[in-house]
Order: structure tokens, then sequence, then C-alpha cells
């Protein structure tokens, strides 16, 4: 019902008088409507093919519904993205205990190089 009242209202926009007047509004509304149109779509298919809700945060064994694993394969920049970042962040954790291994030796001038590289 919220996207198709969303449709309504951006159709409502659309016929304004308003939009032939300034062009740069038009394309903004047509910009809304098109947008608007394309979420009521996605949003028919997902009821149509009767997907449930995800679980809830009470009740769910998980946070991340099963169903979003799908969409891991429609976004593969993310998930290089997420790799790069656990990566960076085991190395990070490397290093750090290396620093503090250094800093509790004794201050002679090799520690002292290698701890401040």
């Amino acid at each position: 019902a919220m996207s198709k009242s969303a449709v309504k209202i951006s159709s409502d926009l659309l016929s304004n008088p308003l939009c032939e007047q300034d062009p740069a509004f038009l394309e903004m509304v047509t910009a809304f409507d098109t947008a608007m149109k394309r979420m009521d779509s996605f949003n028919q298919e997902k009821v149509s093919a009767g997907e449930p809700d995800p679980p809830s945060l009470s009740g769910g064994t998980s946070v991340i519904p099963p169903r979003a694993c799908r969409f891991s394969s429609v976004f593969p920049s993310l998930n290089v993205a997420v790799k790069r970042r656990e990566q960076t962040l085991q190395d990070y954790r490397r290093l750090q205990a290396k620093v503090e291994k250094y800093e509790e030796k004794e201050r002679t001038g090799p520690v002292l190089a290698k701890l401040h590289q």
C-alpha cells in the first residue's frame, strides 16, 4: 500500500503545472516517478513470490536473513571490499602485537629502530 501511495504521489507531482515551467524540476520529478514505479514493481514481485519476512532480532537465529546471501553475487565489489578490510584488520593486529612486544623490551638502539619502523 505504501509503494502504491508513493507511485500516486509521484504521478500527481508529474502532472503538476510547475513541471511545465521549470525543466530542472520536471527532470527531478520524472526521476522520482521512475524510481517509485521501479520500487512498486519490485515490491509486487516480492509479494507475488510469497517470500516471508526476515527473522526478527528477538526471535530469529541470525540477524541477516538467509535470502540476503543471494545478493552477495550481485555486489561482488562489496565482497572484495569486506575481504580486503578483514585482511587489513588482521595485518593491523599483527603489527600492533609487534609494536607492543618491542615496547616491552629494553630500549636499545636496534629495538628503537625496529619500533620506529
